[in-house]
């Protein structure tokens, strides 16, 4: 393990969260958490879950994209917690376009299949989380993971026919 600073500094960490959070909550319209609350939310959960200590650039992504996710997932609860007794809204997906704002239930839907898909297959999970929580294209997902554009594909593939049945979209 590296402490940040020797990885790149912590200010080019916390640009690099940053450029994720635009790119998470630009596909999100009408997003009502902002990029910089969500930095400072995902910071604060690297900070006290990694301490700074990242193996790789590849090692932050993963670890970033999944501290977004925890924070959008729990930013949907209490959004859902607030709207509770509105009416449910039915599911929309093609989970392209999940973002803080996206349907609630499909939202907090798409994080417990996600947590099914990751006891089948980690690889896969991560997959899903850089793309849909990191807003990571196929060839960063690549980079990220240390594996070929065609694998990332594939596993997409795989990845969102899963997520699909598991949350019954069309």
């Amino acid at each position: 393990m590296v402490a940040a600073s020797n990885l790149t500094s912590s200010a080019a960490l916390y640009e690099i969260l940053h450029r994720l959070a635009h790119r998470q909550l630009r596909r999100s319209s009408g997003a009502t958490l902002n990029t910089t609350a969500l930095v400072h939310e995902a910071w604060m959960k690297l900070a006290r879950g990694a301490g700074g200590e990242f193996e790789s650039r590849s090692h932050f992504l993963a670890v970033a994209a999944m501290a977004m996710r925890q924070v959008i997932v729990d930013y949907g609860r209490r959004r859902r917690a607030q709207r509770r007794g509105s009416g449910a809204l039915a599911p929309s997906s093609g989970l392209s376009s999940v973002g803080v704002d996206a349907n609630i239930d499909e939202l907090l839907a798409i994080d417990v299949a996600l947590d099914r898909l990751a006891a089948i297959d980690e690889r896969l999970a991560r997959v899903v989380e850089l793309r849909i929580f990191a807003g990571l294209d196929e060839q960063e997902i690549a980079q990220a993971l240390g594996v070929h554009v065609r694998t990332v594909r594939r596993d997409w593939r795989k990845a969102r026919a899963f997520l699909l049945s598991e949350i019954g979209a069309p």
